[in-house]
């Protein structure tokens, strides 16, 4: 959306049903769509290209159904349904006529209201190159804190509908990001990789922009990836004003500005004035860029509810401004598309600069750093991340079993709630509370909807087959025990995160269903709630007694406001899961046994340090935290705390005056030490090392070592942050998890992209310009998705997060994370609220975890992306009653482990989406997880699709695009010049043959080069 300005001016223009090639159009009326319905620019002249449009945002001020419907429009007096409505009308009158759509969650809720009729109508705009959808996903998503694993799943969702619908003419041809607050290197390479010729954006640092405009290189080949090489490199279009129309050209009800009267009898006869001040506009926008094309966004926020006022002025400025080509006036005027655009610039063959950074972070103006977002709004990132965890389960279990299409219902509500949260006001933090709140409603009716399938389906995989026989101690087979038949209840306990779950809190025996999504062998330690500290047994799949410990809650977290109501636990009891096979998984019976004699509890202990047979961790001797670690000979100083920055507070009137808000992190000073003695705890048992450290009654934090775990865990509580208060103004506080070290990192850190490639990043510089910053702090934050690391010649140290974070290494051997943020001011860019959020009448309380591992530079980059990736999919453990059953009975009627694999894979490939698709087809997805300079040993690597899946027998195999809409042999990339005149070929793939019908494996070799992703559809058949 468009953010409200400032008083003072910046600078003033600154598959599907088996085939992917189905053709709804019928073949006795050929489409035209896609560039041969570009209009043909004029040679010597400046060809200006119309782009009508409407930017709506799927939830910000308004919910997603508020903004469809027209609901509650004190707030804002938009409908996207009357939108979409008055498009449709106009465009249906006048061939020439042009109109792009972009969120696909709006349009499918509207078309699917349609009658037949009109989507007959709406079918022929489309096949006629008249409606485009530009990007296609779900929703256009944000770019700093988003995965790379939701951006893909939204994508297909998206496209999967558009491509149902429409064939090849519902194939958007280029990304449309104009409005997320900076752009990544990841969201370029995927677009390349989904097929797109260009990837246009509205939002850039506004010294960037100044340099970019000065220097006539506002358009640009990004090099998205240096692994994958020219075949993720994309052209990347910087808007002149970032998607709004020139400044007195909005036509919208909903603008101020003068509508065009052609009338010269009229006294408000204006025609003359508005064509100069048009012609001024596009000859000041020429002057930026090389292409004799321009592109005018005429379009902004919910416009077109009434799309008449639109097209009629527009009509006005093509009909009069190309009759002055008469008096040698050199502009031509059309209406257009940016695909259209991309063509006539392409077709123009002019040479390029190359980008090889990204856009973050965005500044608007000197003080305004949108690097507060990367945090804001804390619970609802981690709950996006727990969607993500649970859809690929949820994806996985219902592929491994013969679903009909009547159960994929459920999944699609999961699909959809994802792709609404991966909105650019949605996973930002940047939306009203009401909004939020109704974020995380949709995506709990995805979770309700996902624990059907997955119960139905863990159900299908326990039940044990009639001819199955148990061997008993004697060696004689008997017939397996029979338990009524009934179904099991599997349900996930989504509060574990503050220790709590009512089936291990309340039951006395129930099972413990660990499921790993991964591709590899998974070990897990699970933490189970319990009261008191009652002793349990806790037996594996081949019935043996496990060893176990139980440590006690911190007492900060019996404290959250609201959990006396959820939870009763005081203790918690963990034991590890050994092996849980990939794409399967391991049951555990539990059961309450007063006379345990295998519970180990743990000591209170005096010692100065913490250790497992891989890193050692040294505690301050007086009492702080921790002190360093040992870790492969080497030994690092780290100095760790809590720190908070006081946020600036003001009228927001001039840029100095501008308040840290919901986008905006504008530290008042420097960080601040919550307390650097805090009260600690040290506990110590065979499976965990604990230390419960106390820093104030809103911050603690519980510090563990793990048994043969190569990382340290760090699970932090803040909150209800106390608000400071100076006069009459109250100032909330930003607060920091902080890493000090010996390592001499020098001003140079890195930080991940969306979750997969690790970009370089200098304190105090941007790559691309010579930067001035006027705001130390904020100006060096930067989107931390997974990963933050700090090396030196020998010693390298990560840290990785639970979810979305704004963070830096503001000083040498520094490594900072913004945890959570409590604010008493908006920062008056749209959002209208001060990011103030409470829960059970308090001011938030939030928990998560950083996970630190240090190391030597060879070997620590794989153990990291493994950590990482470990996290963001990570075991998913099911919690099933079972009364009065004993693990004798319930083992022997019933599979307590499982693998949808015949074998696990390599370590560096990962299937990164099994789904049902169509029918007898599954979505396979794989990728190769490290970089090039990770994985020295093997960087190809390859996979034998016919010796990979257990329960199905793959038919045949065909390649696709990233989103799953084309068939990866039919695409085909415009080519591009960069400044050296060497071709950029957008075309290079690697593909694999179709199965043929004798199978042969030879036939299924899918060979995956570093950060490479290959997308197929399966068609399968399941075995007996």
């Amino acid at each position: 959306m468009l953010r409200p300005v400032l008083l003072i001016s910046v600078l003033s223009v600154l598959v599907h049903s088996r085939c992917l090639d189905n053709d709804p159009f019928g073949a006795d009326q050929p489409p035209k769509c896609g560039y041969d319905s570009c209009p043909k620019p004029k040679p010597g002249y400046i060809n200006v290209h119309l782009v009508p449009h409407t930017h709506d945002d799927v939830g910000w001020l308004k919910t997603v159904d508020q903004y469809y419907y027209g609901i509650n429009n004190l707030i804002q007096d938009v409908s996207v349904e009357y939108i979409i409505d008055s498009v449709v009308d106009e465009l249906k009158k006048d061939p020439e006529k042009k109109f792009i759509y972009v969120e696909t969650a709006f349009f499918w809720h509207w078309w699917t209201r349609q009658t037949e009729e009109r989507q007959q109508d709406v079918k022929k705009l489309v096949a006629d190159g008249q409606l485009e959808f530009i990007g296609g996903a779900w929703s256009m998503n944000d770019e700093a804190v988003t995965n790379y694993m939701s951006i893909i799943d939204q994508f297909t969702w998206g496209l999967r509908k558009l491509n149902d619908t429409f064939g090849n003419c519902g194939h958007p041809k280029v990304g449309w990001q104009i409005d997320p607050f900076g752009h990544s290197k990841e969201q370029a390479s995927l677009f390349a990789q989904l097929g797109f010729d260009g990837f246009f954006m509205g939002r850039i640092d506004y010294q960037d922009k100044r340099h970019r405009l000065k220097t006539k290189d506002m358009e640009m080949i990004w090099q998205a990836s240096q692994d994958l090489g020219s075949s993720s490199d994309i052209f990347s279009h910087i808007l002149y004003n970032t998607y709004s129309p020139p400044d007195g050209f909005c036509f919208d009800i909903l603008c101020s500005e003068n509508q065009i009267v052609d009338d010269r009898n009229s006294p408000e006869y204006n025609l003359d004035k508005m064509l100069t001040k048009f012609f001024q506009w596009v000859s000041l926008q020429k002057s930026f860029y090389k292409s004799s094309n321009i592109i005018l966004t005429m379009g902004n926020d919910f416009t077109y509810q009434y799309a008449h006022s639109w097209y009629k002025n527009m009509d006005i400025l093509i009909r009069e401004g190309n009759k002055q080509q008469s008096n040698e006036s050199a502009i031509n005027i059309f209406y257009s598309t940016p695909s259209c655009y991309l063509k006539a610039v392409h077709d123009e063959k002019l040479s390029y600069s190359v980008k090889d950074d990204d856009f973050f972070p965005y500044a608007s103006d000197p003080h305004s750093y949108w690097t507060g977002y990367f945090t804001s709004r804390p619970t609802i990132k981690f709950y996006e991340r727990m969607g993500n965890n649970y859809m690929q389960v949820c994806k996985q279990l219902s592929a491994l079993n013969e679903h009909g299409p009547e159960e994929q219902v459920e999944l699609n509500q999961m699909r959809s709630a994802m792709g609404v949260m991966q909105h650019h006001d949605a996973i930002t933090g940047t939306e009203k509370q009401h909004v939020a709140a109704d974020y995380a409603r949709q995506l709990a009716e995805g979770f309700a909807k996902c624990d059907l399938l997955t119960s139905a389906a863990l159900n299908k995989l326990m039940k044990l087959s009639p001819h199955e026989k148990q061997v008993d101690e004697d060696m004689t087979e008997k017939p397996k025990h029979s338990l009524p038949e009934e179904k099991l209840s599997f349900q996930s306990c989504n509060l574990l995160n503050i220790s709590s779950c009512p089936i291990s809190e309340r039951h006395s025996r129930f099972v413990v269903t660990v499921y790993n999504p991964q591709s590899q062998n998974v070990s897990k330690y699970v933490r189970l709630p319990i009261v008191n500290q009652a002793t349990y047994t806790v037996y594996d799949p081949e019935g043996k007694i496990l060893v176990t410990q139980i440590v006690p809650i911190h007492p900060a977290v019996l404290e959250i406001p609201g959990r006396s109501a959820l939870s009763q636990a005081t203790h918690e009891l963990i034991f590890q899961a050994e092996d849980v096979p990939p794409l399967g998984y391991k049951s555990y019976y539990v059961s309450h046994d007063s006379s345990a004699s295998h519970n180990l509890h743990v000591t209170v202990s005096s010692d100065q340090h913490m250790s497992n047979d891989k890193v050692s961790v040294k505690l301050d001797p007086y009492n702080g935290p921790i002190k360093g670690f040992v870790k492969e000979g080497y030994e690092v100083d780290i100095d760790h705390s809590y720190y908070y920055y006081q946020p600036m507070v003001g009228n927001n009137e001039i840029f100095a005056n501008r308040s840290s808000g919901a986008y905006i992190f504008r530290p008042n000073g420097t960080a601040r030490v919550i307390n650097d003695k805090p009260a600690r705890v040290l506990y110590k048992g065979l499976l965990v090392n604990e230390l419960h450290v106390t820093y104030s009654n809103w911050t603690s934090e519980v510090v563990r070592l793990y048994a043969n775990e190569h990382f340290v865990e760090f699970e932090w509580l803040v909150g209800p942050i106390p608000m400071d208060q100076a006069g009459k103004i109250k100032f909330g506080k930003e607060i920091i998890s902080r890493f000090d070290s010996n390592i001499e990192s020098n001003g140079t850190f890195y930080t991940d992209s969306n979750g997969r490639q690790l970009l370089k990043r200098t304190l105090n510089a941007r790559p691309s310009w010579d930067f001035h910053g006027e705001e130390d702090v904020s100006s060096n934050y930067y989107p931390v998705t997974s990963r933050i690391v700090i090396n030196d010649a020998n010693v390298r140290l990560a840290v990785i997060t639970d979810r979305a974070q704004g963070g830096s290494s503001l000083g040498s051997g520094q490594v900072e994370l913004m945890v959570h943020r409590r604010l008493s001011h908006d920062d008056a860019f749209g959002v209208g609220e001060a990011l103030n959020e409470e829960a059970f009448g308090k001011a938030l309380v939030v928990r998560g975890t950083h996970y630190v591992t240090v190391g030597t530079n060879l070997l620590q980059p794989q153990i990291e992306r493994q950590l990482e990736i470990s996290k963001m999919i990570g075991p998913w453990i099911f919690f099933t009653p079972v009364g009065d059953v004993s693990y004798s009975e319930w083992s022997q009627a019933h599979n307590m482990q499982y693998s949808g694999l015949v074998n696990a894979l390599p370590e560096n490939v990962q299937i990164l989406t099994l789904e049902p698709w169509k029918e007898r087809s599954l979505l396979l997805r794989l990728e190769h997880i490290y970089q090039k300079d990770e994985d020295p040993i093997n960087n190809a690597t390859t996979v034998d699709l016919q010796k990979l899946f257990k329960p199905f027998r793959i038919n045949s195999v065909k390649e696709t695009t990233l989103g799953a809409n084309q068939w990866s042999e039919e695409s085909s990339r415009l080519k591009w010049l960069h400044e050296s005149n060497q071709v950029i070929d957008g075309d290079e793939k690697n593909s694999v043959h179709q199965a043929n019908p004798a199978g042969a494996s030879s036939d299924y070799q899918v060979v995956l080069h570093p950060m490479q992703i290959r997308t197929f559809i399966v068609d399968v058949s399941f075995l007996s």
